[in-house]
């Protein structure tokens, strides 16, 4: 996806935050329920074994309280804070406990899953208990004599248990209530058995049922039978509840939340399989439809989820064996259930149905139609024509919901009738915005989403029915959050813009936006006829004039900088309708009228113009011009279908939007990337074959969880050159542990490296049963033997040339066993999941799998996607200093600038170095025919160069061949045949050493020949540059034929997957570092970029390196990122859906005692010896005690944090401290560039900016450190030294996601100073494991003074003994007068020596209280859109 802006809002918009947080106070003073907390379960006195819970307290004192507000979300949380849940209502929770301690369990756990905080591991301990505590939440959700508001809090604790089916003890609770015993409650016995009799396997599954039933004891049965009854229970109260006349707010949320439940269940194979056919039976769409809830106005968003519903109920899969229906398929089972109903009406209304059974399909499957051939029967006969079809007529009493003929009618129209599938939906959905989809209520809901509501959006789960249906939930999704973000971004610039009416139907713009340009209408300029068969344009081109005279060069600069494809959008502003809302002349408006915009229109570049309508080509150049004119003319494709509704629209007397429009907006490319996203998702949407046979299962979440590993797959490689993998035959050994090592055949000892690797295991047994379609995820996979065994054998390296350069670079990296692991398992064909802790080396593991495939199948190409094009950068650098041919290298999309190697590897730079190659090597040609005395012009071209080598070359080295293989040839006879002595003259002398024999003599010339060789093999490739003429025609062949390893973001793959594909590339690999930041759709797209070849992909090999426990991808609405889930990424699902992963567990970044801080997410994660023995690592960091410690910062100038504008959080005393502790580190001749500042939050992040601006950046001494960013945006980043502010004062904020946390606490290699608010930080249970560590070492910065770095010091291992010039700072004012006092003296020191002037000393302050650094607001700091937000808002345009 896009890289996410943070997008500004305004101080008056609704968000989270809205609703009150708990702070400190709430969870550390004298508030009612943290008084309970430290009474009970928190008491600071050594806790007892076992906590026994008192109900009056549960009653009089937490729940009547809670009871008594409504159950406020804000008590919840503190409750929640408090650890309630952990310390005291779990462990006290026995069989025997009341009923309000389990809906006090149950509304704690809901909390917990709304924060997303892990849940369900606090119950693992107690599985007999945790059981029971489900069962009586499933009870207790039936129970009516409960209040609604309970059960809609119990509903969501059962909705939060289904999402989480990859917990055993989880699903344990979940499946039986979804299992065939429920068909006991469809209508009738016939229907059953006609379902049952559609698949063998369904009869088998209801016998086994029954068995298990009539086996059982009494207990048993009564479980059994409130199994199989519950689901039907609760929807035949959600009936009752649709149709109540004296129905609640408190009804309507009920009913929402039933409807996200029961299409959760439809949403996931495993749920679905048996729940839809008794929804369907139950008839539960018509009567949603039908009742007087659904057709309240007010319930939108009710309406929203039956839509939703609707898809899912009508999906078009098998619902027993998931197999996708083609549309074909699907129109066939359409036309077969109108058979069915033919055939009755024939059979048994032969009278007034006979029109009806001799029609043909395509005229009784629209519902007017068929509802009119319908019309004719009585109720009676309606009531008879349902029953013989095997529609349900009737529902138990205590439903009071009667079947009448209007029901009835809707339930024969609902099934009968014709629905689109969901491709064609797919491919009517409009990805181009207007102002109507900007501002669809159903997207605008998602701006105030809390979690107390769902909302109607597909979610992204653990499984999915089919690869087209996760397609299309990605789709809208992704469609959604993109016009989410342009919606914004337009509100933003018409915020700034300040569009103003002195007079009717005039508009003028007070204020500016650099992302907007007031224009007269645009012109439409030709409007292409439609193509057959379709209604629409087939192009529709306009065009804009720009008058850029008033811009500032950067903001001229970058409207220069449209390209063709750009899109942008045409906006309508009528300030007068403004004017009206505060007038007061309308009651409800939409927050596209109070800002009066009036229209939207998208369209795309096609072409950039002078006023001459000269296009223009190079912007750069053209702006830099002597002549450049102030009027840019823009010509513009719009959405053709848009253009024709509005003409329609026009022709119906409504006014033309184009006359209005009086605006053009564009956004940064960063983010405007959506079109062609789209379009590639919507195109695989409507493709039949998209992923890997072998594959398909796994990703879809079904199956065996190992099944795609490359131990379960038939066509496992025996044997594999592992080159430089392994350094010598003890590391060899050392590196796989468990397994039997065997010198090959032809050596008896050990020996040193190239290695091949031959498999010795005992070969897979045949399975006699098929495999089952149920998913196994308890079950270990099978070892193929008991210890697995490889025969090792070597060769020797082929001689590759007598210069330096031709020797081989090899690996130097002595890979871990845990990396070996990986390596073989990612050289293997299959899935490979290694999961990379910080510091493991994941890109050296990559790098070495690619190197692997690349030398051991010559005719494969691999696909190297990154999320960023810095982690692509640092795996490039890597892969260009193994033994891999430049040429081989390709790199699409921007980055490769950013390149520290030598050649140039982007698209149209690599056709750059094939000429640049090219030129080489015929000099060399020369060389070589002046050296044979061969006359002619042979270097003119690659094919006067093949010539040459056909002519002179091959022959001369036949002859020499020919002497080499004579038996009776010495050396001397060899090397006196030998052709190319001359041109070997400047090769290191001699060529030929007087003592080789005949082997060593045969070997240095076939080296010799080998350099010659590939002169003219490279020549050879570089022929068709010479005759392809088109820059684009050279940049495609090189994709499609010549590069084996081709590199790219996943946006960039995103964006042009349609355009890669239809070239025709291929590929066989794909290699995908920091998986887990993509978006599980960006993850997806990479696997489809190539058409399927006999109706299969080529694919054979899918590497995913990442971590989980870092930081997830990045979506800015957390509407998308919590209740769609889009958040996740493919990496993390396979994790969840126990795929086996290869987990690296040596880390070789930090000092051993700053990796013991995120080391307990790791469990088995130990440090590589060289962090243990090297010095830099035992050496203490010069002028500080400690190598890392966690500075308590009070309240400065008696605030705390402050939030200027939503989100923008900002510490005036952490931003001051972390510069102080800069300045201290510069003056002790730290370098700069070892030294990182992070912040937690953005705004936090632009007063450290500001600080260091006002304090450092004008002093030499002091400059700028390497970076000032984000926690979030520092992910795969190191440095030596960190100084970390957390910011928050009120409470703990987004870092109680221990991911972000784990990306904190690791990115230091030496020193971690660590500036925050004690009490906030310390209370909290997520984090109490590192804390708890960093609260072990004082919380006032403890300085060694009179040390210089590098310090000579070791780092004392008791942090109890005291080190020379030990000093405590009390505060920052302590701090600062200290670095003020070094300050001023070096200042003279430098004086002294090199004659400065001290008028430096001026600029000096110490930190005082009466110091005015001010806040920065979120408009002051400049827009950094590199830097994505976790809890924060972007920074708007200065």
């Amino acid at each position: 996806m896009p890289t996410a802006k943070r997008l500004k809002s305004n101080a008056k918009s609704k968000a989270r935050d809205a609703e009150p947080r708990p702070t400190i106070a709430d969870l550390e003073g004298e508030s009612e329920f943290a008084q309970l907390a430290r009474q009970h379960w928190l008491k600071t006195t050594q806790r007892a074994k076992r906590v026994k819970v008192k109900n009056e307290v549960l009653k009089r004192d937490i729940w009547d309280v809670l009871e008594k507000n409504g159950f406020p979300y804000k008590s919840l949380l503190v409750l929640e804070g408090l650890q309630t849940l952990e310390s005291y209502l779990w462990p006290g929770y026995s069989e025997d406990s009341s009923n309000f301690h389990v809906l006090l369990i149950a509304l704690i756990t809901t909390v917990k899953a709304r924060e997303r905080l892990e849940t369900w591991s606090i119950f693992e301990d107690r599985p007999a208990e945790f059981s029971s505590l489900f069962t009586r939440v499933l009870s207790m959700s039936l129970d009516q004599t409960l209040s609604l508001t309970i059960r809609t809090h119990l509903l969501c604790f059962i909705i939060y248990a289904f999402q989480s089916l990859d917990w055993a003890s989880v699903r344990k609770e979940c499946a039986p209530l979804v299992s065939i015993g429920i068909w006991h409650n469809l209508s009738t016995e016939s229907k059953r058995e006609s379902k049952l009799g559609q698949n063998p396997q369904l009869r088998k599954a209801w016998k086994a049922a029954g068995k298990r039933y009539e086996s059982a004891d009494d207990t048993t049965k009564a479980r059994l039978r409130f199994e199989r009854a519950w689901l039907y229970t609760l929807t035949l109260d959600f009936l009752r509840l649709l149709y109540d006349e004296k129905r609640k707010e408190e009804h309507v949320l009920y009913c929402e939340r039933f409807v996200e439940f029961i299409s959760d269940l439809l949403s996931q194979l495993p749920t679905r399989r048996y729940v839809n056919t008794l929804l369907q039976d139950l008839h539960i769409l018509p009567a949603l439809r039908l009742s007087p809830m659904y057709n309240d106005e007010e319930n939108g968003l009710l309406r929203d989820q039956c839509s939703l519903l609707s898809h899912y109920v009508h999906f078009t899969i098998d619902d027993q064996t998931g197999v996708q229906y083609s549309r074909t398929e699907a129109y066939d089972r359409h036309c077969a259930e109108l058979a069915k109903l033919q055939r009755v009406a024939l059979r048994h209304f032969k009278e007034k149905l006979t029109v009806l059974a001799l029609s043909n399909y395509g005229s009784i499957d629209k519902r007017n139609e068929l509802e009119n051939l319908l019309e004719t029967l009585t109720d009676e006969e309606l009531k008879k024509i349902a029953t013989l079809l095997e529609l349900r007529t009737e529902y138990p009493e205590s439903v009071h919901v009667t079947i009448n003929r209007s029901f009835l009618m809707e339930v024969l129209l609902s099934t009968y009738e014709k629905r689109k599938t969901f491709q064609e939906v797919a491919q009517d959905i409009s990805i181009l915005p207007t102002e109507i989809s900007l501002f669809d209520q159903g997207l605008l809901r998602t701006d105030n989403y809390d979690g107390s509501k769902p909302l109607a959006l597909p979610k992204l789960k653990l499984q999915y029915l089919s690869v087209g249906d996760f397609l299309w939930r990605a789709l809208i999704l992704y469609r959604c959050e993109s016009f989410y973000g342009i919606r914004k971004d337009i509100g933003d610039v018409l915020r700034r813009l300040r569009p103003e009416s002195k007079r009717p139907g005039e508009t003028t713009f007070g204020g500016f936006s650099k992302m907007a340009l007031p224009i007269s209408k645009p012109s439409i300029l030709e409007v292409v006829p439609a193509l057959v068969g379709d209604d629409k344009p087939s192009a529709v081109n306009a065009e804009v004039s720009l008058d850029v005279r008033r811009l500032a060069d950067n903001v001229r600069r970058e409207w220069d900088s449209l390209r063709p494809d750009d899109v942008v959008f045409l906006v309508a502003v009528d300030a007068s309708v403004s004017k009206a809302i505060s007038n007061g002349g309308a009651h409800t408006m939409s927050e596209a009228e109070k800002l009066g915009l009036v229209s939207v229109r998208t369209a795309e570049v096609a072409q950039v113009m002078d006023d001459k309508g000269k296009s223009i080509r190079d912007p750069a150049a053209y702006f830099n011009g002597h002549n450049r004119s102030p009027t840019r003319r823009i010509k513009l494709r719009l959405d053709p279908k848009t253009y024709k509704e509005d003409v329609d629209q026009v022709s119906k007397g409504k006014p033309d939007v184009y006359e209005r429009i009086n605006l053009i907006v564009r956004r940064s490319g960063r983010e405007n990337n959506f079109k062609p996203v789209l379009d590639s998702i919507r195109s695989l949407c409507l493709s039949e074959v998209p992923l890997a046979s072998w594959l398909h299962e796994n990703f879809l979440g079904y199956g065996d969880p190992a099944g795609a590993t490359y131990k379960h797959l038939s066509n496992r490689i025996g044997k594999l050159d592992f080159r430089d993998t392994f350094l010598s035959w003890q590391h060899l050994v050392e590196s796989l542990p468990g397994k039997a090592i065997e010198p090959g055949d032809d050596v008896t000892a050990s020996f040193g490296p190239p290695y091949v690797l031959e498999s010795v295991d005992k070969p897979l047994e045949e399975k006699l049963t098929k495999p089952s379609k149920k998913r196994r995820r308890d079950a270990e996979p099978a070892l193929i033997a008991e210890i697995e065994a490889y025969k090792v054998s070597t060769y020797k390296p082929p001689n590759t040339g007598p210069y330096p350069v031709d020797a081989p670079k090899l690996n130097s990296v002595r890979f871990t066993p845990a990396q070996i692991d990986a390596i073989i398992s990612g050289t293997q064909p299959g899935l490979t999941v290694i999961v990379g802790p910080p510091g493991t080396g994941k890109t050296d593991v990559a790098t070495q799998i690619i190197n692997n495939i690349y030398h051991n199948f010559p005719e494969q190409r691999t696909l190297l996607i990154a999320h960023s094009n810095q982690a692509l950068n640092q795996l490039f650098a890597k892969i260009v200093a193994l033994d891999i041919d430049e040429r081989h290298l390709l790199r699409l999309g921007h980055g490769e600038e950013d390149l520290d190697t030598d050649g140039n590897f982007s698209k149209h730079g690599r056709v750059e170095s094939f000429l640049e190659i090219r030129d080489r090597y015929l000099q060399e040609v020369n060389r070589l025919a002046a050296s044979m005395g061969a006359p002619g012009a042979h270097g003119n071209s690659a094919e006067t160069a093949g010539y040459f080598n056909s002519v002179y070359i091959q022959p001369a080295w036949s002859k020499f061949t020919e002497v080499a293989k004579a038996d009776n040839s010495s050396a001397a006879d060899i090397i006196e045949a030998f052709p190319f002595h001359n041109y070997f003259s400047d090769a290191p002398q001699p060529l030929f050493p007087p003592e080789s024999d005949r082997e060593a003599v045969l070997d240095i010339a076939n080296g010799c020949y080998h350099h010659v060789s590939k002169i003219f093999s490279e020549l050879e490739d570089v022929l068709p540059f010479e005759i392809l003429r088109r820059d684009r025609d050279k940049a495609n062949y090189l994709l499609t034929n010549e590069a084996r390893i081709i590199a790219m973001t996943s946006t960039h793959a995103a964006m042009r997957r349609t355009e890669i594909a239809s070239l025709g590339f291929h590929y066989d690999n794909v290699v995908m570092e920091e998986a887990a930041q993509i978006t599980e759709v960006e993850s997806f797209i990479p696997l489809a970029m190539q058409k399927p070849q006999g109706g299969q992909m080529a694919l054979q090999r899918v590497v995913l390196c990442g971590d989980h426990y870092q930081n997830s991808p990045v979506i800015q609405s957390l509407a998308f990122r919590h209740y769609a889930n889009l958040e996740q990424s493919l990496f993390s699902r396979f994790v969840r859906l126990g795929i086996p992963v290869i987990t690296l567990d040596q880390q070789g970044r930090a000092r051993p005692s700053i990796a013991a801080l995120y080391q307990w997410r790791y469990p088995n994660l130990g440090n590589l010896p060289h962090v243990e023995a090297l010095k830099e690592f035992q050496t203490a960091n010069a002028g500080f005690k400690y190598d890392y410690q966690f500075i308590n910062v009070p309240d400065y100038k008696g605030r705390g944090e402050v939030e200027p504008t939503p989100h923008f959080i900002q510490n005036v005393g952490e931003a001051e401290y972390a510069v102080a502790i800069y300045q201290y580190m510069r003056l002790l001749g730290y370098p700069a560039s070892k030294i990182s500042i992070l912040a937690t939050y953005a705004g936090q992040r632009a007063l450290i900016k500001d600080v260091l601006s006002y304090r450092c950046a004008k002093n030499a001494i002091f400059g700028l450190p390497k970076i000032v960013t984000t926690v979030d945006k520092y992910q795969g980043e190191q440095n030596d030294y960190i100084i970390l502010s957390l910011t928050r004062t009120s409470r703990v904020g987004y870092l109680r996601d221990i991911r972000r946390l784990t990306v904190a606490l690791s990115r230091a290699r030496l020193g971690l100073y660590i500036l925050g608010r004690r009490e906030v930080f310390e209370a909290c249970y997520e984090l109490r494991p590192a804390f708890e560590l960093l609260l072990q070492r004082p919380d006032k910065l403890t300085l060694a003074t009179g040390e210089m770095w590098p310090s000579e010091r070791m780092q004392a291992e008791e942090d109890g003994t005291a080190v020379p010039g030990e000093a405590v700072m009390e505060g920052v004012e302590h701090l600062g007068q200290f670095v003020f006092e070094m300050t001023t003296t070096k200042i003279k020191q430098l004086g002294a020596e090199h004659g400065f002037s001290e008028t430096a000393e001026q600029t000096l302050k110490p930190i005082t209280e009466e110091d005015e650094v001010g806040y920065v607001s979120a408009s002051d700091e400049e827009a950094d859109e590199d830097v994505v937000p976790s809890d924060g808002v972007a920074p708007g345009e200065a």
